[in-house]
């Protein structure tokens, strides 16, 4: 079968509420907003608009509202020629909408209203849709939902990227085995990836004996790490003026497989990965300042 694309993204597609506060209030109390901007978002959504930008064939399935195919967001997907077909759209319901809180360290705290992404939890995996694509990125979304498309992926001998992000709370330890098993690449901040060695009782060795040839680490200003049963590779944080870290994360995995699924090295798509969110994080939004492929690789050769 000729693919159709190269990476279907799933997961949510949302709309993003930026917000910025000094410190987070204790229960009971309040903290002033120092600003509050919306933009386009969804971890999923993130990951297929960025690879389009950058030269990839994307695809993308999320749970949207019925009124999604009227707004801007579906417009600026259609003008980054992202396949959209299989948008799963729901009548009478708002599209996900997430409201992200940073504060003056850069820590953040996230509020998420499903809305019309309740509906993964009683949709089957697009079969069709995975058999027409070379890798898979499950990204935040329904559990089951992850783990019925892993399971598809899988069978058709597909790449399969994991990334849970802020629902890893949503997993249970089974199902979460489930989908790693099912993984080529799992993806995780530190946190993150500590969370999950604790929840499944193991160490990276054990890790990625259950599944991930490639686990990847990122570790914000002090960069990643990516091991493999060959090497453990560390890769330097470019250096620039952050604005806000919202969206880093997706940028970074959409650099890294839109390098490595054309057969880069793990370091040579660690290090475009880095230059690609770099660009992300000197402005608000996830998708406000998306570089194109010759910003990225410019901006990696100048600083490696």
């Amino acid at each position: 079968m000729v693919k159709n694309t190269d990476l279907l993204a799933i997961g949510h597609a949302a709309h993003d509420y930026i917000i910025r506060v000094p410190s987070f209030p204790k229960a009971n109390f309040s903290s002033p907003i120092t600003d509050m901007k919306t933009f386009n978002g969804g971890a999923a959504a993130n990951v297929a608009c960025v690879g389009a930008n950058l030269g990839l064939n994307t695809a993308l399935v999320s749970a949207v509202g019925g009124d999604f195919k009227k707004t801007e967001y579906f417009e600026h997907m259609e003008n980054l020629g992202i396949d959209t077909e299989s948008l799963i759209i729901v009548p009478g319901e708002k599209t996900p909408t997430a409201f992200v809180l940073t504060d003056d360290n850069s820590d953040q705290i996230s509020y998420f209203y499903w809305g019309a992404a309740k509906e993964f939890a009683e949709s089957k995996a697009p079969a069709n849709v995975i058999k027409s694509t070379e890798a898979v990125h499950l990204a935040t979304g329904d559990p089951e939902f992850n783990w019925k498309c892993s399971e598809e992926a899988k069978n058709e001998d597909l790449l399969v990227s994991f990334d849970p992000g802020q629902d890893l709370g949503m997993y249970d330890t089974k199902k979460l085995k489930d989908v790693i098993e099912n993984t080529t690449i799992l993806f995780g901040n530190h946190h993150e990836i500590e969370r999950i060695l604790d929840a499944l009782e193991t160490d990276l060795t054990g890790l990625r004996e259950l599944g991930p040839k490639i686990i990847v680490k990122t570790c914000g200003a002090n960069g990643s790490e990516i091991y493999s049963s060959e090497d453990k590779v560390i890769i330097d944080a470019i250096d620039v003026d952050v604005v806000d870290p919202t969206g880093a994360g997706d940028s970074y995995r959409a650099g890294f497989l839109s390098r490595f699924l054309n057969g880069e090295s793990l370091e040579e798509s660690a290090k475009f990965a880095s230059a690609v969110s770099s660009f992300i994080i000197e402005h608000q939004g996830c998708q406000t300042n998306m570089p194109s492929f010759d910003d990225a690789f410019e901006r990696m050769n100048e600083f490696y």
